[in-house]
């Protein structure tokens, strides 16, 4: 699925945090909003090897650290927890 096709979701990287230079087992670290709503903050975690997310409170976002990654960036498998994640 297109990201312009998720109304309104935008996924994003942190270029100047330390999981931006080192990422998690391979794997960048990724943020996504919806419009006016949470961010949410996506990684790879190997154990039960899929993308997880967590809420990131808005004390904790500094939103111009974040830079907007291109849809090709996202790993296919995190495109497919997206997808499940905004359903309509």
């Amino acid at each position: 699925m297109d990201a312009t096709l998720m109304n309104g979701l935008r996924v994003y990287i942190n270029q100047v945090s330390p999981e931006a230079a080192t990422p998690v087992n391979g794997q960048r670290v990724f943020y996504t909003r919806r419009e006016d709503g949470p961010f949410y903050r996506w990684r790879y975690d190997e154990g039960p090897g899929q993308w997880i997310f967590s809420r990131v409170h808005s004390s904790d976002m500094i939103p111009k650290a974040l830079s907007i990654a291109s849809w090709t960036a996202v790993p296919t498998a995190l495109r497919a927890r997206l997808s499940e994640h905004y359903l309509e």
